[in-house]
């Protein structure tokens, strides 16, 4: 049996010389902010070398690029400039497109 662990996203990511730490966040079913909305809380730690998280993210680029022919998502650059507009505007302006932490 292997274990599993979900998150909402990455929080933080810190290098400090050869190795990375990738914080994991999930949203907390208790904690609220100024407009109700869950919180991102700190779930858990991913430690890794540098060049494990170059591949990694070589990886992640590939999956993306999969969705993104499949369909499944958009890049945020790829659209309308009115529908990425609408998009920034409604995240303040964030760089992130996930709703979750905006």
């Amino acid at each position: 049996m292997s274990n599993e662990l979900y998150a909402d996203g990455i929080g933080e990511i810190t290098i400090t010389g050869t190795i990375v730490r990738i914080d994991l966040m999930s949203l907390s079913a208790t904690e609220r902010d100024a407009n109700n909305n869950p919180t991102p809380v700190f779930r858990q730690r991913i430690i890794m070398p540098v060049d494990a998280f170059a591949n990694a993210v070589d990886l992640m680029q590939k999956a993306l690029g999969g969705l993104v022919e499949a369909g499944a998502v958009r890049r945020v650059g790829d659209m309308s400039g009115a529908a990425a507009a609408d998009i920034q505007s409604t995240q303040g302006g964030a760089s992130n497109a996930s709703p979750n932490f905006n």
